[in-house]
């Protein structure tokens, strides 16, 4: 009995030939020091401070993953979907509320008292634990800090002729930029979707965000990454072709007839006298121009060209 092997062919999406798709793990590692930075922050390690990112990585979206709430931003440029693991918002809502020693975070808690954890509670079970107001307004938070980092990378990346123009009063920075949430249908099957891996600094434990991103946000990733491929390479201009297309030329200096008698007579060391007039200047076999010769540094050169008649 034979059997056959079938063999999975990537297939070839015809709008990304000649994008630098294979450059956007360059992205990911940028984006990956960017959020570790930003998490740093003393306006995000309030929330961040127990965390770490792990791993961040491009893939296209077949609609089977990422069954999370999606949450939709404006950025200055598209549309950044945003959608967060509820384990690794359950694990930020005990980071922030669980130490119950900040003003702020008793503020937020009093709308929903349930949700704040004691300092020696255990981690949250999403299973277990209802959605509330607070975890909502989380969310909005976080996908608002994160989403305005992934939009100032982009901006970052772009040369500036290509960078959106901020409007009157908008803050120029994207991560900075006020991102107004909106309540997201799931990307559709084929996006570009981003994911971020994070861990707790503590216990290992973790889980994951991601970002989607529309066709032009998409567009300004690729052309940030072309614009560093064409970096190194200097911007050729073609010259003319008559400056391009190279001949030779032939310098016949002199000639002189002699009978055959004569030629046959020469000896070595005699002398055939000749005068030096113009020379003739050849393309091959075709007599172009005519010239003076003049001596200049030990050589023979020519000069004072004119076009032979």
């Amino acid at each position: 009995m034979t059997t056959t092997k079938q063999t999975q062919h990537q297939v070839l999406d015809p709008s990304l030939l000649g994008r630098p798709v294979h450059l956007l793990h360059i992205f990911a590692a940028q984006l990956r020091d960017d959020l570790a930075q930003s998490m740093r922050l003393n306006m995000n390690r309030r929330y961040w401070g127990g965390f770490q990112v792990q791993d961040v990585a491009f893939s296209r979206l077949d609609g089977s993953e990422v069954r999370s709430r999606w949450l939709s931003f404006a950025a200055p440029a598209g549309q950044i979907a945003f959608a967060l693991e509820r384990k690794v918002l359950l694990s930020v809502l005990n980071y922030r509320y669980g130490s119950g020693a900040k003003a702020d975070a008793k503020a937020d808690a009093k709308a929903d008292a349930k949700t704040e954890a004691r300092p020696d509670a255990p981690p949250f079970d999403e299973n277990t634990v209802r959605v509330t107001a607070t975890e909502e307004r989380l969310a909005v938070v976080l996908g608002q800090q994160l989403a305005g980092t992934l939009a100032g990378r982009i901006e970052l990346n772009l040369p500036a002729i290509d960078k959106p123009a901020p409007a009157d009063g908008q803050v120029e920075e994207g991560a900075d930029a006020e991102f107004k949430p909106a309540p997201g249908s799931p990307p559709p099957k084929g996006s570009w979707v981003i994911s971020v891996t994070v861990s707790e600094s503590a216990g290992g434990a973790g889980g994951q965000f991601w970002f989607a991103l529309d066709k032009t946000l998409m567009s300004s990733v690729l052309r940030g990454l072309l614009r560093d491929r064409d970096a190194g390479k200097k911007p050729k201009t073609a010259a003319p072709l008559a400056q391009r297309l190279q001949v030779g030329l032939i310098g016949r200096l002199a000639s002189k007839e002699v009978s055959l008698g004569s030629l046959y007579d020469l000896q070595v060391g005699d002398v055939i006298p000749i005068s030096l007039a113009r020379a003739d200047v050849l393309l091959e076999d075709s007599r172009l121009f005519t010239a003076a010769v003049t001596e200049h540094k030990g050589k023979l050169c020519l000069t004072s060209f004119e076009d032979a008649e």
